[in-house]
Order: C-alpha cells, then structure tokens, then sequence
C-alpha cells in the first residue's frame, strides 16, 4: 500500500504485519468497552465512504484509522465477553493466527493434486476429531466414510440431503421425486427447508413435528411413526429424517437412537445436526447427548461455536462417502490427474457445493 502500486516485498509485510497485529490486539483488549450491538442506523456507512474508489493508494495507516473511526462503530462485537445472541462465537486468539497462515499459503485446494497436504491433514485430523467424539469406525476415512469441512451446517445437510436423495432415486426411479417426504421437529433449523427448496422436494412434504414443553422440546418417536405410516398409507415415499442435538431457538436434543431405528426400519437416511452443541460431546459428562449416532448415516458440528475455532469450520461426517461423490462430482478435461483417474486420493471438490476450498483445517489445528 505504502509502495504506489507495487505489491508489497517480504520486508514491507513483516512491517505492516507487525502494524495489523498491533490493531487487533488493540481492539480485543478494548473489547469490552464497544457496545455489543452496533449503535448504528441503517445507511450509515455510504455518508463515510466515498462514491468512487480512490485514484491512488492509501498507506496501511490511514486505512486502520478509518477502520477504527467508520467501521467498528458499524460492527456487532460477537466476540464480546457480554455477547449472547445467537449462539456462543469463541474463538481464539490461536484459531485467528491459524486464519493467517491459511490466508498467508493461500491455497486452493479443491482436489488432492492441487496441494496434497490440505487434504491429507484434513483426513487426519478429523479422524482424531471423531475419536474424540466417540464416532463409530464408520465414520474415520480409513474405512468407506470419512469427514470433510464445509462452510456452515446449512451446506452440510444440503449436501446430504441431495447425496440421500439421488441415492434413494437411482433405487427406485427419478419419477418419484414429488413423492419423496423428509421429517423433523418444529425446532430444526430453517437451513433443512432451504436445503428442500434447494433439493427440489415439493414444501408440502417437508414435515416438521410439533413439539413442546414436556419432551423438552425433543423430538417425539412416537409421533414420526404415526407421521410415516400416514404418509405410506398415502402413497407417500419417506426418505429422510433430520434430528437435531442443541436446537438453535431452544437447544433441544433429540432421541437419536430410538429415531435411527425407525429411519432404518422404513430404509431412510438419517442426518444428525448437532451444529449447535456437538463440540460439547467431547467431554465424557455430555457424551450422552449424542448415544445413538452410530445409528446416523452422517453427523454434523459446528466447530466454529464451541470449538475455539474461527467462523468458518462446519465439520461433516458421512459414513458412506460414495453417496456424496456420486451426487456431486464433476470430472472435465482441467480437472484430471492420475492420482485422481486412479482412486488414488480422496478429492473433496466431490463433497462440497464448489469447486474451490481454503485450507480451512489450519483454523481447527491452529486453535488447539
């Protein structure tokens, strides 16, 4: 910035590094005294900001000043020790010094060939996440599953969501597809319905039981038995069912072992979401809430909530990794190598809605 419009060399960004460095840990040393939610009113930033892009640049001072004085007025401090909406934001000091280095390499690593490390560490290291978890074996990527990171919960129970779906056409036929009906409780995040929408099951068939207070908001498997056997008795297909471990509007956790074998009973995949509360179960006094994942055919927790690990850090366990390949892959011409044509390599481009992915397992190494 300092140097025209020269990039910086190595020296200058060991200087505005230091410089950057310096400013964020001035603001979480201060963090406190900002009010949480941002005392702004809508609009506010266009009356600061100029309507063209400068001419020239600007030194890396000048632009940490307009951040402290135009745009930490128009944040919400999520980090804030007094933050508690939502759900918990705890990220470290070390998961953001893993941001860096991710940024800092830079990769893109879409396939196994375009940086075999960002693979292969992510393989790793959330087999050892799962080991903590006490997932079962089906689950570890030395087997026929395996985990990967997605951005958020909301692309994980899309992607499976469409790996169920197209699994369960190839076995009966695309012409059922208006008749295919998914479950779960009225305190399931609204992400399932996007993934529906987006997976092209007809609104009507998207069934999420009533729950209340005496079940703590849980939900019922009495209620999704007499859920499914209407639907068959109509001509309906199920084939999905959503259960979720720390609902976001209640934390609710639901049954999962007796809801899994009901979905195995009526041959349906069986997703669990514990995005909000998964982290938790590492600690032997909560590993309970998640007795019965063995059950599930894919698993999900969100490592950037309790986790200690920067947004973004979804992490998805699926037992089959096939059905999600088989759903999502592409293979063009730009895309080939022989590690890949092969089988040779695990290429996670086929388990994710795009194409490109950042070193993303840096965040979670990093933090702990």
């Amino acid at each position: 910035m300092e140097s025209g419009l020269k990039p910086m060399d190595a020296e200058q960004l060991r200087e505005n590094g230091h410089k950057m460095i310096d400013f964020i840990a001035d603001y979480y040393k201060a963090i406190e005294d900002f009010p949480v939610l941002s005392q702004v009113e809508p609009g506010y930033l266009r009356k600061l900001i100029p309507d063209t892009a400068p001419d020239n640049p600007e030194s890396l001072q000048h632009v940490l000043d307009d951040i402290q004085a135009k745009i930490l007025p128009g944040v919400t401090h999520w980090q804030s020790p007094s933050y508690f909406a939502y759900f918990p934001s705890n990220s470290s000091i070390a998961g953001f010094l893993g941001e860096m280095l991710s940024a800092g390499v830079n990769v893109v690593g879409f396939s196994w060939i375009t940086s075999p490390a960002a693979t292969e560490l992510e393989m790793i290291v959330l087999d050892w996440l799962a080991k903590m978890l006490k997932l079962p074996n089906d689950f570890l990527s030395t087997g026929q599953g395996g985990g990967v990171i997605q951005g958020t919960a909301s692309e994980a129970v899309l992607v499976v969501l469409l790996a169920a779906r197209d699994k369960f056409l190839r076995r009966v036929g695309k012409n059922v597809l208006e008749k295919l009906v998914i479950y779960a409780s009225d305190q399931t995040h609204s992400a399932l319905q996007k993934a529906c929408q987006i997976g092209g099951i007809h609104p009507e068939n998207c069934r999420l039981l009533k729950t209340d207070a005496s079940t703590n908001y849980a939900l019922s498997p009495d209620l999704l038995s007499e859920a499914i056997s209407r639907d068959i008795s109509i001509g309906l297909i199920p084939f999905f069912l959503c259960a979720t471990v720390g609902s976001t509007s209640s934390t609710a956790v639901d049954p999962l072992l007796a809801l899994g074998k009901i979905a195995k009973t009526n041959g349906m995949w069986f997703h669990v979401d514990a995005a909000y509360a998964g982290s938790a179960c590492i600690c032997p006094e909560y590993r309970h809430y998640i007795d019965g994942v063995e059950e599930a055919d894919s698993f999900n927790i969100n490592a950037h909530k309790w986790f200690l690990t920067n947004f973004d850090c979804s992490v998805l366990w699926i037992k089959d990794r096939n059905s999600l390949t088989q759903s999502l892959s592409t293979n063009p011409e730009y895309l080939k190598n022989k590690a890949s044509q092969e089988n040779m390599v695990v290429d996670f481009k086929d388990w994710q809605i795009p194409l490109g992915r950042r070193f993303r397992l840096l965040l979670l190494v990093d933090s702990h």
